[in-house]
């Protein structure tokens, strides 16, 4: 079994101290987020996890840990998405320095094999043009050398809860355009494709409903069977994970997180609200089996 920790909030970011709770106890609770009467008990002993796969974009909470999890049998990677947005769209975030720093650290902890970075998803804007992404995209590719092997690059999806953030955004002056094909971005992409080379970077789509084939990029899956055997030596034989959208190239995991918990805020995001994640962190115990009461 694969865990998922996790598409629908940060865990490492605001949630360490009850995963390595749930760690140690050997299990979790999830609630379905469609039904939220129903709640899946979801084994966390290493002997029924064959990989855990963490998502954030603040993994220093959990470093501290990383021994205890290797020490216990755990495999694991983490999907690090650093995109260095200004504090319009990514409100509570460390600067994009920092967060290189910190991504440094990481891999010079696990392997830099095992910390993929994210820069996703790419937002047009009049603030955030393509020369933008260009030039904070070969910043981050130039400073993460050595400490990563692949990147992954998706452009901005039309979310209901992301589309609102915009809405207000656009009563600021900040005009967020909706992509509907390569044909004005396709010149960019091909680009980070080149800078991603450069720096000794594989480069990755997710999800992406356009064929990127052509610009140099390659189709991925963040949930990947064919890294999980290179990286770990384990042969996965899941299929894909039908519950994610179909563009999605994930194979099945089980994903420990819950929606509106997420405290970043980023204007993009398609997980929740801040409003309504700082209700739920009223609600957060760091003993209970979920992670919400």
């Amino acid at each position: 079994m694969i865990i998922s920790a996790s598409r629908r909030t940060d865990i490492p970011a605001f949630f360490s101290e009850w995963f390595m709770n749930r760690i140690r106890a050997g299990y979790c609770t999830a609630v379905n987020p469609f039904n939220r009467k129903q709640i899946s008990y979801i084994s966390l002993r290493p002997e029924d996890v064959e990989v855990i796969v963490f998502w954030t974009k603040n993994p220093k909470p959990l470093m501290p840990h990383l021994d205890e999890l290797k020490a216990r049998g755990y495999n694991f990677y983490f999907q690090y998405t650093l995109t260095g947005y200004d504090g319009w769209l990514e409100p509570k975030l460390p600067t994009w320095q920092d967060s290189c720093e910190t991504f440094q650290k990481l891999s010079e902890t696990l392997d830099p094999g095992l910390v993929v970075w994210r820069y996703d998803p790419i937002i047009i804007s009049n603030r955030t043009d393509e020369t933008y992404h260009l030039d904070r995209y070969s910043e981050i590719a130039a400073t993460l050398e050595g400490y990563t092997d692949r990147s992954i690059i998706s452009l901005v999806d039309n979310y209901r809860k992301a589309n609102s953030n915009f809405k207000k955004l656009k009563e600021k002056g900040i005009i967020v355009e909706n992509i509907t094909d390569t044909a004005a971005v396709g010149s960019m992409i091909k680009s980070m494709a080149t800078i991603a080379k450069a720096n000794n970077m594989e480069i990755f789509s997710c999800a992406e409903p356009f064929d990127l084939l052509n610009y140099g990029v390659q189709h991925g899956k963040c949930i990947d069977d064919v890294y999980i055997l290179k990286h770990f030596g384990l042969a996965m034989h899941a299929k894909k994970d039908d519950t994610q959208r179909i563009e999605c190239g994930c194979i099945k995991s089980k994903d420990i997180g819950q929606y509106d918990t997420c405290r970043h805020g980023c204007a993009y995001c398609y997980a929740g609200t801040l409003q309504s994640s700082e209700k739920n962190w009223a609600l957060h115990d760091p003993l209970s089996p979920s992670l919400t009461k």
